[in-house]
């Protein structure tokens, strides 16, 4: 709903909050101001701690004082009632916020002798709010008022008049009433008069309760429609709208560390994106925990909080397994950075459980959470019904920017790529881990099957579990098949040989070319030394010849000077 619309509807009719969570967001602002609203539904359904929230809320939030009247509850039994959700009525009673009045009536002790009206409870009613200036009426339970009376005509109309009477002193009233046979209540009127209508109740589907409620009618408002779960807890009524919270959330490119280096080299070297969803999937003893507490791990290094929802293992035994393989968390739980809650989800239901992650992610505040393993909600919850809740878990989770990393368990032999929750599509990156069965072993694998808005690896790598933490590996990639562990060890031992040989076979050739070469160069060398031997031999020769040469004519000239010749 926008501000625009939100406003038109106040204008339209103004609205008084309760205070509950959850149930202002499904009225779209409270119930109707000045008027009354029927609250109805079975013995143990949460009727009147709705009524009575309702008043604590007003006094405590909006600084508007409430009367409840009780027809059956004594004022100590109320008090008595609350006190472990931490109301303290009295304290509300002694600030002249709120003011309980017991109207006790025993139908066996009444005898219908004339006409029956309520002036009586008007009058005290009346001075009750005059004495508060109370803005806020809670009356429980109505039928109580007409239980000894036998004339439906009479009741009628003076319900009637109760429901004029409480417009016309212009409180918020709540009225409680049980159901009746093919009504709402048990006159049938009740839901007609009133302007708001909610009905509660309280069921067991397989041995698990659940609370419901629903908004039947709301004069002059839109409201939702749907049932909706709602939790009795530590501090109060919660109801939650199964509906998605919408897709209107601020998204950034920063990215967080996986925990593990080659990991975060296949998300594109950096990581999971922060505020993202990940789903990490496979069969049992894939290792899923493991890469869990291994980004947990490595965000607390960063400093961050991290709160980790262990739905199988207990906080201990998880810890304890961890450390086997190098990851200690005990630090982090003992510095505050951590915090796990382990509680199977069949203990409380999925509606309590989905409240105490509600509860645990407002209290804490963190930027990290784990829910391992996800799939251990099938035992409390249809797939729709999980689907639905985990939707609106990750829009919420998306809106507070939190990273979550979810776990879900397949089955062996069924699809991989699936899962049972059918909630891969509302997930941002999604990790599947895998046996890979070769040569009589069976050992881990990990890929990436989609990862969107960044560059990822579409290769599978060996997933190994050491005493220093995870590792990654290259598969080796088989003519017919992708080879894992000792498969793979002795197909790398065997290129290694391979290898070992070819280099051994070059370098051989490599030395029998150089003796070729040496001896080619001695030949050359002989051969170049008694080239230049038998070159030095006729340069003397023709030196000796050119000498001679030389010799002679000079001795002709000095022959020719004592002749006297001319020549």
């Amino acid at each position: 709903m926008t501000t625009t619309q939100a406003n038109r509807i106040q204008l339209a009719l103004p609205k008084c909050p309760t205070g509950i969570q959850g149930l202002d967001e499904i009225t779209h602002g409270g119930l109707p101001k000045g008027r009354p609203t029927l609250v109805c539904g079975s013995a143990g359904s949460g009727k009147t701690l709705l009524a009575m929230e309702f008043l604590v809320r007003g006094a405590q939030q909006y600084k508007e004082s409430g009367v409840f009247v009780s027809f059956e509850e004594s004022e100590k039994e109320l008090m008595d009632n609350v006190i472990s959700l931490g109301w303290d009525l009295k304290d509300l009673i002694d600030q002249k916020k709120l003011l309980i009045d017991q109207i006790y009536i025993e139908p066996s002790e009444i005898k219908e002798t004339g006409e029956y009206d309520l002036e009586g409870l008007f009058v005290r009613l009346g001075h009750a709010i005059q004495s508060l200036n109370a803005k806020r009426v809670a009356l429980d339970t109505l039928e109580a008022l007409f239980g000894g009376f036998t004339n439906e005509l009479i009741m009628r109309t003076e319900l009637r008049r109760l429901f004029r009477w409480l417009k016309d002193k212009e409180v918020t009233a709540v009225i409680t009433g049980e159901p009746g046979d093919g009504n709402l209540t048990r006159y049938g009127i009740e839901e007609y008069v009133s302007d708001c209508v909610i009905v509660v109740d309280h069921r067991v589907k397989e041995q698990i309760g659940t609370r419901r409620l629903r908004v039947v009618k709301y004069r002059g408002s839109t409201h939702g429609t749907n049932e909706y779960p709602f939790l009795i807890g530590e501090q109060g009524l919660s109801v939650l709208p199964i509906t998605s919270l919408g897709l209107e959330y601020k998204v950034t490119t920063e990215r967080v560390s996986t925990g593990i280096s080659r990991l975060d080299t296949m998300l594109g070297g950096q990581g999971y994106y922060r505020g993202s969803s990940i789903l990490a999937s496979g069969t049992p003893g894939t290792g899923k925990s493991t890469l869990a507490t291994s980004f947990v791990h490595a965000a607390c290094q960063r400093g961050e909080r991290c709160l980790y929802f262990a739905l199988e293992e207990a906080k201990t035994q998880l810890i304890r397994n961890m450390r086997s393989i190098g990851i200690d968390l005990e630090p982090w739980v003992k510095s505050g950075l951590l915090r796990f809650h382990a509680e199977r989800a069949t203990s409380s239901g999925l509606e309590m459980y989905l409240i105490t992650i509600r509860t645990l992610l407002d209290e804490f505040k963190p930027q990290i959470v784990v829910f391992d393993p996800m799939s251990n909600l099938i035992s409390v919850g249809t797939g729709e019904e999980i689907k639905s809740v985990l939707a609106r878990v990750i829009d919420y989770l998306k809106i507070k920017g939190i990273t979550a990393l979810f776990t879900n368990l397949t089955h062996a032999g069924g699809p991989l790529e699936t899962t049972e929750t059918a909630v891969s599509s509302l997930m941002d990156t999604w990790i599947l881990l895998r046996d890979i069965e070769s040569g009589g072993e069976r050992n881990r694998g990990i890929y990436i099957l989609k990862s969107r808005g960044m560059a990822h690896s579409n290769q599978i790598r060996e997933f190994l579990l050491t005493d220093k933490g995870v590792d990654l590996l290259d598969v080796y990639l088989g003519p017919r098949e992708v080879l894992t562990g000792t498969a793979r060890a002795t197909r790398v031992a065997e290129e290694k040989a391979d290898r070992l040989r070819r280099q051994q076979e070059i370098e051989r050739r490599q030395h029998e070319l150089e003796r070729k070469r040496a001896a080619m160069e001695a030949q050359v060398a002989a051969l170049r030394a008694e080239f230049e031997a038998e070159e030095e031999e006729v340069e003397k020769i023709l030196a000796e010849a050119k000498m001679r040469e030389e010799v002679l004519e000079e001795n002709q000239k000095r022959m020719g000077d004592m002749r006297k010749t001319d020549e």
